[in-house]
């Protein structure tokens, strides 16, 4: 007895954006980039791990340059010629990635950093009891 079975493929649909958004977080330890277009709907994503670095070296320079190059050139087969690109952390992929950005081709309508500020900070330790 031969069962049959369906299996479908989800068949990607390409979207034709010439306008989008780029989200880079730069952590101590890992960079990410994320293409979205105008209304948030993310079109490719990219790490240092996804780019093929593991351990210590997915928090260096180079692996963001490399990591967000690649995004870049997936975000071209969607046909975005206009990126606003939001920068956010301490990492030092930063300067990186902006570097390869301005160098991509694509024109950049906004740079912003969102890094995240504390108001208050973090609850401060109890004092010590001296005897």
């Amino acid at each position: 007895m031969i069962k049959k079975t369906n299996i479908r493929k989800k068949k990607k649909t390409i979207h034709a954006v010439s306008r989008g958004r780029m989200y880079v977080t730069a952590t101590f330890n890992n960079t990410l980039a994320t293409v979205t277009d105008e209304h948030g709907n993310t079109l490719c994503w990219g790490s240092t791990g996804k780019a093929g670095f593991s351990g210590s070296r997915k928090s260096t320079p180079y692996a963001a340059t490399i990591t967000v190059d690649k995004v870049i050139k997936e975000a071209k087969e969607f046909g975005i010629k206009n990126l606003e690109v939001y920068i956010k952390g301490p990492g030092p992929g930063r300067d990186a990635a902006l570097r390869v950005l301005r160098g991509s081709g694509i024109s950049l309508d906004l740079i912003a950093d969102v890094t995240p500020i504390p108001h208050n900070g973090t609850r401060p330790r109890k004092k010590k009891h001296n005897r």
